[in-house]
């Protein structure tokens, strides 16, 4: 138990757009040149109008912090040497998928032959947070316990308002679009490594997948590394908006191991359920009530996010990061979500790339 959230490492993907107009731009060359600038902590994504950074393994959010700052910069400093900047936010307010073509890899190609389409049309970005957890039997109990929380995390990370220039309605639309993938969301309580197992093998057995590296769940095992990924995010406009993302999935994941051991009875919320209060989350962000899945009924967001951190308080701040995690989501709670933020600019503005430029402003503010 002593090792399960002792590091931690957040992987965020960008849109790379035009450094004078901000639309989306196709570059390929700024890939190749943020793995010179970065190493192995930047790679490409499934469009050529995407960049991924992972941050090395880290102890503390201080080191979170740190290095998603300096990843940002190196990014968007690879960005410019081509005339591009990066972008932040789970989709792109004005761009089509038309606009991008996809990334020459075998991976993507796979993708493509099996899905189709929809593989081509993967406009979007999110932030994922990996903790560690290296007992595979326990990963899988703490996979059942975070089933409850994370429509939460959804709700707080919202910046996806905008679809092809129009207005989605949604905090995440990217949640929505991704949902068309065959495997997304939460799976139902599996109770042991050998039923996720047999999960895995059924669901490649039925051709959705190649393996288990193909599960877009919004927490899954990782196969590359021994660590619970929670993968529900858009990615934040602002660095303090992922670091709070990474501080409140590294306490959900330490709790939830905890009680695991302990065999503290957990709520088993149905199917159904889950993904209601997933769709809640992603339509209304905080902007209105959510779904809150302990207690079956829809409460104001901000009642619901501070419930869950009074349920993290005593791990937080034993952790030394109670101060730091409630103040980042009392501003989040006070600011609202990045697709409220964007509505406001064009309330002002009436110009969707003026929207797009607050977003790219805000790429590099620490």
């Amino acid at each position: 138990m002593t090792d399960v959230g002792a590091t931690i490492g957040v992987e965020e993907e960008y849109h790379l757009v035009d450094a004078e107009t901000h639309a989306l731009a196709d570059a390929p060359a700024v890939v190749d040149e943020a793995r010179l600038l970065l190493g192995a902590d930047a790679q490409g994504e499934i469009s050529t109008s995407q960049l991924e950074i992972a941050t090395p393994v880290s102890t503390s959010l201080a080191e979170v912090r740190a290095h998603l700052v300096r990843l940002r910069r190196g990014a968007d400093q690879a960005a410019q040497r081509h005339g591009c900047r990066i972008l932040a936010a789970g989709t792109h307010p004005t761009a089509t998928w038309h606009d991008q073509q996809m990334s020459d890899d075998d991976r993507y190609r796979r993708i493509l032959d099996r899905l189709g389409l929809i593989a081509l049309q993967q406009l979007i970005a999110g932030c994922h947070v990996h903790v560690a957890v290296p007992d595979p039997e326990l990963a899988v109990h703490v996979l059942d316990r975070l089933r409850p929380d994370l429509p939460v995390l959804l709700a707080l990370s919202g910046s996806s308002p905008y679809w092809e220039g129009v207005d989605s309605g949604y905090a995440s639309y990217r949640t929505t679009w991704f949902a068309r993938f065959p495997v997304t969301g939460s799976p139902e309580v599996l109770r042991s490594r050998t039923a996720y197992e047999r999960l895995v093998a059924d669901l490649v057995a039925s051709g959705v997948v190649d393996d288990a590296s193909h599960l877009y769940w919004d927490a899954r095992v990782s196969t590359k590394y021994p660590t619970v990924e929670l993968r529900m995010a858009d990615t934040c406009p602002r660095v303090d908006d992922a670091v709070l993302q990474a501080g409140l999935a590294r306490s959900l994941v330490r709790v939830a191991a905890a009680q695991a051991v302990a065999g503290t009875p957990f709520p088993q919320p149905r199917p159904e359920l889950v993904k209601a209060a997933r769709w809640g989350a992603a339509r209304y962000g905080l902007e209105d009530r959510l779904m809150d899945l302990r207690a079956v009924e829809r409460r104001p967001a901000g009642d619901v996010v501070r419930g869950l951190l009074a349920r993290l308080r005593d791990d937080l701040e034993d952790a030394g990061e109670w101060d730091e995690v409630s103040a980042l989501a009392e501003q989040a709670l006070a600011r609202g979500t990045s697709a409220a933020e964007q509505r406001l600019v064009l309330a002002r503005t009436g110009d969707l790339a003026a929207v797009t430029r607050s977003l790219v402003d805000q790429v590099l503010i620490a």
